[in-house]
Parts: structure tokens; sequence; C-alpha cells
């Protein structure tokens, strides 16, 4: 999201990302989209805890940078960068993603020292996310800003053509589903799944993290590691989407996840589960929606797509309501009212 924003806003040469954590060299190598923009990233590489240090690097930072507008994204960096932009006097813009953390009381703690010393301007990019927000003491005036994906990369395409270039069988019926491999993502709920599925169905998972092996062996012990395809991180996630037959996201948490939106735009029916405000992505005409961490749920109603088939191109919804170009519209805007009043 934070690269759309760097690609399609009409301030993106004045802009500068900056991660709390990590180092340059090491998330280029892990998401290598990042290289383009590399002259525009900074990492701190912030130790485990609290630092009060980090208040004073980013203070500085804004100022060698002239910054107007200080935009951050989920709550540690609303705290550090909330107060260094409350001490360098320019106006701050925080984006907020979802909503369950706020369960957690030093994330509400967090939440309300930035919203006594600081006036944010609060975006949520869900419905459902702002529904949260506004119950929370010091939060206000929510505005909703929906996340949008590039509608001209995400596009339908030859199936066939897709699975030769990934190395996947073209007679089956493909389930995709993309995403960290962590238990929040459920996959291992989906692969449960899948044994109950029939044998021409196949699943590709897109993706890397700590629950590789675990998921392996799953799948092992199931019996149907012929039929469970991990790709590993996929850079061609165009051609990807295009693969499949169906797109599933089985997690337990979400905001408002893009995969869903660039699947659909792709022209590929989606199935969620309705965590978050990811049934706010789904079409509903073609979409479906599965009961969280229920394996026969899920393969009850892939069974049911699969083989009596959805005729609805979920595409001009995405067109109609994901449009990365309508969201950055919104949030330049939102930067103009806050530079200029």
């Amino acid at each position: 999201m934070v690269l759309g924003l760097l690609r399609f806003s009409n301030y993106s040469q004045q802009m500068t990302i900056i991660s709390l954590e990590g180092d340059k060299e090491s998330a280029i190598e892990a998401w290598p989209q990042l290289e383009y923009f590399q002259e525009q990233l900074i990492f701190l590489n912030k130790p485990a805890g609290f630092s009060l240090v980090l208040i004073f690097q980013l203070l500085r930072i804004f100022i060698q940078l002239h910054a107007d507008v200080v935009h951050t994204h989920h709550i540690g960096p609303y705290f550090y960068a909330g107060l260094a932009s409350r001490l360098a006097r320019i106006s701050l813009i925080h984006t907020e993603h979802d909503a369950w953390h706020y369960k957690n009381k030093r994330h509400q703690l967090l939440q309300r020292i930035i919203n006594f010393l600081t006036t944010p301007t609060v975006i949520a990019d869900a419905d459902t996310v702002a529904n949260t927000l506004n119950t929370l003491v010091g939060m206000k005036n929510i505005q909703v800003i929906k996340n949008g994906i590039d509608i001209d990369k995400y596009i339908p395409g030859n199936q066939n053509s897709a699975r030769e270039e990934l190395n996947l069988l073209k007679d089956i019926k493909l389930i995709g589903v993309s995403g960290r491999l962590e238990g929040v993502k459920g996959h291992h709920v989906l692969i449960e799944a899948m044994s109950i599925l029939p044998s021409d169905v196949h699943l590709a998972i897109a993706g890397i993290g700590s629950l590789k092996d675990e998921l392996i062996a799953l799948s092992t012990s199931l019996k149907i590691t012929d039929r469970v395809h991990f790709l590993g991180y996929v850079n061609n996630m165009t051609c990807f989407y295009q693969a499949l037959d169906l797109f599933c996201l089985p997690s337990y948490n979400e905001g408002f996840p893009l995969a869903s939106l660039e699947a659909q735009a792709c022209d590929i029916p989606t199935a969620l589960t309705n965590v978050g405000g990811a049934i706010e992505t789904l079409c509903p005409k073609s979409g479906i929606v599965l009961k969280v961490g229920d394996a026969k749920d899920m393969a009850e109603k892939i069974l049911t797509y699969l083989y009596e088939g959805i005729v609805t191109s979920p595409r001009q919804f995405v067109v109609l309501n994901a449009n990365i170009r309508t969201m950055v519209s919104a949030y330049d805007a939102l930067t103009e009212i806050s530079q200029y009043g």
C-alpha cells in the first residue's frame, strides 16, 4: 500500500519511506520491488523493546527532510513518529489497517497518549475498522479510505500459460493462497480441507514464513504432498493469480487485505473468512464466505464452487471499488489539507 502511494501520488518525488525495524539490504533481498525506490528508503534497525532514542532519531530525520506531513501505519510507528511529529510541529496522518490489536491494553495506552498529545487525522482502511476505532477513548472523526490495487497490473490472463510458468499441472482444479506462512493466516485449515476434497483438486501456496516445515509435515501426514505445492516467494503475483480456479484467504485475522482484490482483478473468484474488513473486499456476486477455522465448511463450499461454478466476473467490482488511483487521490487531498490548511 505504501509503495502504491509512492508510485501514484502527486507528491511521490518528495516522499521518503522510513521503516523503524530492519535494514535496507535485507529488506530489498526479501522484497525485490523495493530496489527501484531504494534512494527513498530509510531503515532504523530498531532493537526489541521501548526506545526513547528512536523518537529523537525520527525528529532529526523529519527536520533534515524538511517534512511537512508524517503518515504512519500501525501502532508502533504511530507512537514513535507521532511523538516526533509533535516535537517537530508537523502534521500527522495515521492509517489503521486493523483494529483487533486494540484488545491489547498496551496498544490502547499508546493510542491514548498520542491522541492526547497530538491532533492526528485518523484514517481507517475499512468500515469495520472505523467502527471499532470509534469506540476507543480519544478517537474521533474517523475517516474511511479503502485500500486499492493497480488494476492495470492485475489483469486476466491465460491460465495454461500461467501454470506453465509456475511449473504447475494444467489438467487440475487449482486453489491458491498467498501470505506469510504464520498461524494467523490459517494455511493449516486450508490444507486440512484439501484432504477432504477430490484428488484432482490441488493447492498452490505463495509465501514464506516460520511455519513452512510444519505445513509440509501436515501435508505429509494427510498424504496429500503431491497436491500441495509450496512456491515460496513469488515475484510475479499476477501470473500466480491467473493460474488459479479459485483464490482463498483462510485467515483468523485480517485488516483490509489486498490479495483478495488482486486475485479478483485477475478475474479469479475468491473465498475468504469473515474477519476484520476482509468481506468488504469480496465481490458480493461471486465471492464465497468461509467459517473461520472450519476445514469441513471450507471443503464443502470450495467443492460446490469448483464443480458448479459462478459465472459472474469479479473484476468489475474491483475496478469500481478498489482502484489504487482513487485511494491515492484521497490521500493526496488529505496531505494538501494537512500541509496548507
